[in-house]
């Protein structure tokens, strides 16, 4: 006779990460719809993002600056990852702490995000 062995309920683990580099519904609403200016906007984006990096590894003296220039622009397309890294480096600039940490972090951040990006750029 067959039997039958009742398992409990597991819910079973997600395919898509919990967390996306990039809030895709935030940058719909700030471009109200429009694929091209979310393009264009994720476009400018990638570029100051490069640029501001290669900046900041220099630590010039406008560092905390740039490191908010960076965190105002990733919060303007939905980037919260970056957004907070940025943050994190200019508290730690503006008072104290481990630079190199914080500036590996925000790497590690805008690195997942310029993928993301990538991603969503080559869709169309």
């Amino acid at each position: 006779m067959l039997e039958i062995e009742r398992v409990a309920w597991m819910p079973s683990p997600s395919i898509v990460p919990d967390e996306l580099p990039i809030d895709l519904d935030h940058l719909d609403r700030m471009t109200l719809g429009d694929d091209a200016l979310a393009r264009e906007v994720l476009t400018m984006f990638v570029t100051q993002a490069g640029q501001l990096l290669a900046r900041l590894a220099l630590w010039p003296d406008d560092a905390a600056a740039l490191a908010h220039r960076l965190c105002g622009s990733a919060r303007g397309i939905g980037a919260g990852e970056v957004a907070d890294t940025a943050e994190q480096l200019e508290i730690v600039l503006r008072h104290g702490g481990d630079r190199d940490r914080a500036l590996d972090a925000l790497h590690g951040a805008v690195e997942a995000a310029l993928e993301a990006i990538g991603r969503r750029l080559q869709q169309n």
